[in-house]
């Protein structure tokens, strides 16, 4: 892949994270060689790109979309982390010394502070972030890439889903994780680790029809005029059945 078309996939693979471009967002090849003033096959390869990450859906004759997951997906995803973060486990309870368990205690200390002050929404990125931590103190760039990719994946979810999760619990699942790995009780983190991602999928609620606000060319102006050092606000979305106005959604806690 060359530069240009990594830099587009770049870009592209922001917007989607930042909720611009909207699953089941066509991705035209014609549109965007003109956005970006590169020739249709530079955005061939970036979309490629985008496909391998799971974050595009090309269809034959169709042309390529932002991917809609469905739940099974999301059971597919969690299972996957799950795995992850279970190898990642094993390393820690052998190899992870006191400077580390300090810095994951330190992380839900702050998270825990979040949810006692009714900040939700912090509370979510400090949760996704102590996994993020989990895996980094592992020390495995391999097994980080592939959490960072699957957690990549995982932010499509906020597109399509709306969850009402007890983040009590979700942090006490943290704090639990590190004393059972300091303790070496290998078996039981496993089981935990297992748990707690199953709880996730269980609260997330698939919304069927969710329509972009933005045509792509809008989506992507932030990103292309040097006015994105700050993400850009996520686009309205409305569903099916309302007559506009911005869509409201319970935060949503994507680990993992």
């Amino acid at each position: 892949m060359s530069n240009r078309s990594q830099a587009i996939a770049d870009i592209l693979t922001r917007a989607i994270l930042d909720h611009r471009l909207v699953p089941g967002c066509k991705l035209g090849e014609r549109e965007l060689s003109e956005v970006f003033d590169v020739s249709r096959i530079v955005i061939r390869q970036s979309l490629i790109r985008l496909a391998d990450d799971g974050l595009a859906q090309i269809e034959r004759n169709r042309g390529a979309f932002v991917a809609r997951p469905s739940m099974q997906d999301a059971m597919e995803i969690y299972d996957a982390l799950t795995l992850v973060e279970q190898g990642v486990a094993a390393q820690l309870s052998d190899r992870l010394g006191p400077a580390g368990w300090a810095e994951l205690r330190q992380h839900v200390e702050r998270q825990r502070k979040a949810v006692a002050s009714g900040n939700d929404a912090l509370a979510d990125v400090l949760g996704q972030e102590f996994h993020t931590v989990f895996v980094r103190l592992s020390r495995n760039k391999v097994m980080q890439e592939i959490h960072a990719q699957l957690v990549r994946r995982t932010t499509l979810l906020r597109s399509l889903i709306t969850a009402d999760f007890d983040y009590c619990n979700l942090l006490d699942d943290h704090a639990k994780l590190i004393e059972l790995l300091e303790k070496g009780r290998l078996k039981p983190a496993m089981e935990l680790i297992d748990a707690h991602h199953r709880s996730v999928v269980r609260g997330y609620i698939m919304d069927r029809q969710v329509f972009p606000e933005l045509t792509p060319r809008e989506a992507l102006e932030p990103y292309l005029d040097g006015k994105a050092g700050e993400p850009p606000k996520p686009a309205p979305r409305k569903k099916a059945g309302e007559n506009g106005g911005a869509r409201t959604h319970t935060h949503v806690h994507v680990v993992k």
